[in-house]
């Protein structure tokens, strides 16, 4: 039995990080070598993104009688609280962002209320706290208290595909389920000066944003647009496990992202589909050609560019995900979310059928390779 995406919402912080300013702040600080300076502003003039999203309001508008934590405005310098510190400003921030995103979702479904909600799955890397939020989000949104909740934690930028995986096995094994999955991320809080270029290419790419779906075992009887889930994969490529990390140091968690990744996807991004096409040779045989929508993870854009190459897709065909990364950046596990909203809203083409394939894809720590195939059905113009 199916499961189906009914609607994918999202939720950002107010402030606008523009890149190229946020280059300039990285590029001047004290401590920074030559090469990393040199570092810095290659990695931030490549990045394909012009503006990201970020929880710190210091990094735009620094109160001079207000206690700086991450950015002194008046010096220029980037200050590195504690993992303590930014954990406490995750638990504030992070909170209205699941709650706005998930809010919206429900809002947007038609003919499912918060009383319909059987099982609630939350997905973030970027912070912990307990009861989390998937304990909240029951008692924020009116949910019945018996909801089944589930936190996936700690997974990266990949996380939410185990979190769709779930709710469709949930919906297989009860048709009457309604799962709320709900990520989101606020990776700005980790980000600090540094000449270790993992350190600066994570600053110069990743932002934060939640992004909320509704998936149901029974598909929608309204003429809204969604997304059947025709089948999950997952794959571990034979190299890479240090090539991409995340771990908690000191000061913030810290992202391990080697210049070998691109080359790894490059190598192994056509075998890692093989899972996911299996059951349909025709597809399998011309990816490219058979499927209309990729929803790539935009993790950064030497990788997009890739898996345009290595899968020869065409430049219409990755549109969502470099729009996506120009716009906001990687937002870690929420990203192929926002991608995927932006597939699932776009409007039939009234000369072409409205079932469309998608394909989705993430990669994150291990390397881990998670793949979605998907059916759109929209509604003709």
């Amino acid at each position: 039995m199916p499961a189906y995406i009914r609607t994918i919402q999202t939720a950002l912080p107010p402030t606008v990080l523009v890149q190229a300013d946020a280059r300039d702040v990285f590029a001047r600080q004290p401590g920074l070598t030559r090469l990393g300076e040199r570092l810095v502003r290659t990695s931030f003039d490549v990045s394909g993104i012009e503006t990201r999203r970020s929880v710190i309001a210091d990094f735009v508008a620094n109160d001079a009688d207000a206690e700086s934590v991450f950015y002194d405005g008046p010096t220029g310098v980037l200050l590195s609280p504690s993992t303590g510190t930014r954990n406490d400003v995750y638990i504030r921030e992070a909170r209205p962002l699941f709650e706005a995103a998930a809010r919206s979702a429900l809002e947007a479904c038609p003919g499912i209320a918060a009383s319909d909600v059987t099982h609630v799955v939350t997905v973030s890397c970027t912070g912990f706290y307990a009861p989390g939020p998937d304990y909240e989000l029951v008692r924020q949104l009116g949910l019945p208290s018996s909801t089944e909740r589930y936190n996936i934690g700690f997974m990266g930028c990949y996380a939410a595909f185990p979190a769709l995986r779930a709710a469709a096995a949930f919906c297989r094994a009860d048709p009457a389920a309604v799962v709320l999955v709900v990520s989101c991320e606020v990776c700005t809080i980790h980000v600090r000066s540094s000449n270790d270029p993992d350190q600066i290419v994570a600053s110069s790419v990743f932002g934060d944003g939640a992004a909320a779906a509704i998936v149901t075992g029974r598909p929608p009887a309204s003429d809204a647009p969604f997304l059947t889930i025709d089948r999950l994969a997952s794959d571990l490529t034979p190299v890479g496990d240090k090539d991409m990390a995340w771990i908690i140091g000191d000061a913030g968690f810290e992202m391990v992202l080697s210049a070998a990744v691109p080359k790894i996807i490059d190598t192994y991004i056509e075998g890692a589909l093989t899972p996911l096409l299996s059951n349909e040779p025709a597809l399998a045989a011309d990816p490219a050609g058979g499927i209309r929508s990729w929803a790539i993870h935009p993790g950064g854009r030497s990788i997009l560019d890739k898996v345009e190459a290595r899968l020869g897709l065409s430049e219409s065909q990755l549109e969502p995900s470099r729009r996506i990364l120009r716009d906001y950046g990687n937002m870690s596990s929420a990203t192929v979310l926002f991608v995927l909203k932006e597939i699932l809203e776009q409007a039939a083409d009234t000369d072409s059928h409205t079932d469309d394939r998608v394909c989705a894809m993430a990669f994150g720590p291990g390397l881990t390779v998670e793949t979605g195939l998907f059916t759109r059905t929209g509604v003709p113009r």
